[in-house]
């Protein structure tokens, strides 16, 4: 029974509301179509990002923004050392020139004896001035573009080389925020580059495999064609295709290196190996000894002020300094793509491990089962004798 107080609804009412409710959704779907357009796009960069080659490319743009922001922090510190060194030296030959005034005499043991001296207190010296950080350039010279960078791939992927180091506050704050988020985004690039370059190395040695065979495709067509499905034979990679991989890039870096950081075979190969098995001691760097923007300047200057100077070594270093730019690249793909060697090589030989781990438990049961056979049949079954003797 409808309450009195209840209002009729009029058929115009009623189409005036389904007209208020139906402007109402036509005008609220516009309005959240940016913000699912911008939640697709989201959805779609991370997925992006989670596959190998985004993980690859945030590596690299993740080392780049490093390289840049330890370039503009560290090139701010103020190097007090050098003064210092300048200093030492000049008193140095002042008391060189001192005893050599004061022995103006043909006595040469006693001004040897004093030089001596003088010379072994000013090593000494100098020895603890490089002890703490001094290497005779500038902080512009040392945080280059190209050495920033690798000191910014040493960071990520733990090698440490230790041939350059933070030396203000702030540098030092950034490395540790630097390696906290940078190593675990290295160990994300490192598995899944393992897991692309290992799928894609058994894929090639499974089709070499097939090939050295006698027509393995044929039989299997005629398997198919009498209604047999004949499974495919698992082909596992030895591990002596993953050294022979291994060898063959550190032996390109050997010659590459050698080439252009004007290293001999054995420092090329030291230094390959050494920083594809992360150990990293830092006394060989690629970057470390190419020409930089302050070195152009620096000869800039010379020229300026010395006339004498040849402007020919001025425009060799301009041409060297940018040829570098595309060794820079490859020398920073190259380690890269090292470590996703090193996983893939890992992944491989760990599955080469595992089947040789279940063929030996398989064997040790048999072994087993044959010797517990063997008992039985030499000593006979002890419960059976048992069980005559109690009857």
């Amino acid at each position: 029974m409808p309450s009195k107080f209840q209002r009729k609804s009029s058929p115009a009412a009623g189409g005036g509301g389904v007209a208020v409710g139906g402007a109402s959704s036509v005008s609220s779907t516009p309005s959240n179509q940016p913000r699912k357009r911008v939640k697709r796009c989201c959805r779609n960069f991370v997925t992006f990002m989670c596959t190998q080659v985004g993980v690859g490319a945030l590596i690299v743009f993740y080392a780049i923004c490093g390289a840049f922001a330890f370039m503009h922090i560290e090139r701010q510190f103020v190097d007090e050392t050098a003064g210092h060194v300048i200093e030492l030296r000049q008193n140095c030959s002042q008391q060189l020139w001192s005893i050599t005034e004061q022995h103006n005499i043909v006595d040469r043991l006693r001004w040897t004896e004093a030089t001596n001296a003088v010379l072994r207190d000013y090593q000494i010296k100098i020895a603890g001035v490089v002890k703490h950080g001094y290497v005779g350039r500038s902080p512009e010279q040392i945080w280059s573009f190209p050495a920033a960078l690798m000191f910014c791939l040493s960071v990520i992927t733990m090698i440490g080389y230790g041939n350059m180091v933070p030396r203000t506050p702030w540098g030092k704050g950034l490395t540790v925020i630097y390696a906290t988020f940078g190593i675990p985004l290295y160990i994300l690039y490192f598995l899944s580059m393992g897991r692309v370059l290992a799928r894609s190395f058994k894929f090639l040695y499974r089709s070499m495999h097939d090939c050295t065979q006698e027509h393995p495709g044929l039989d299997r067509l005629d398997a198919l064609e009498g209604g047999v499905n004949l499974p495919r034979k698992k082909v596992i990679v030895p591990s002596t295709a993953c050294l022979w991989v291994i060898f063959f890039y550190v032996l390109t870096g050997t010659v590459m290196f050698a080439n252009w950081e004007k290293w001999s075979f054995l420092n090329s190969f030291y230094f390959c190996m050494t920083s594809l098995c992360k150990i990293g001691f830092g006394d060989f760097v690629p970057g470390a000894s190419l020409t930089t923007a302050a070195d152009v300047n620096a000869a800039t200057h010379k020229l300026q002020e010395d006339i004498g100077a040849d402007p020919d070594e001025l425009a060799q270093l301009q041409s060297v300094a940018a040829d570098q730019h595309s060794k820079l690249a490859i020398n920073f793909v190259y380690m890269l793509l090292g470590m996703g060697l090193v996983a893939m090589c890992r992944n491989l030989m760990r599955e080469e491990v595992r089947m040789k781990m279940r063929e030996m438990r398989e064997d040790a049961k048999l072994c087993m089962e044959d010797t517990r056979l063997r008992f039985v049949g030499c000593c006979g079954n002890p419960r059976e004798a048992y069980e005559n003797d109690y009857y």
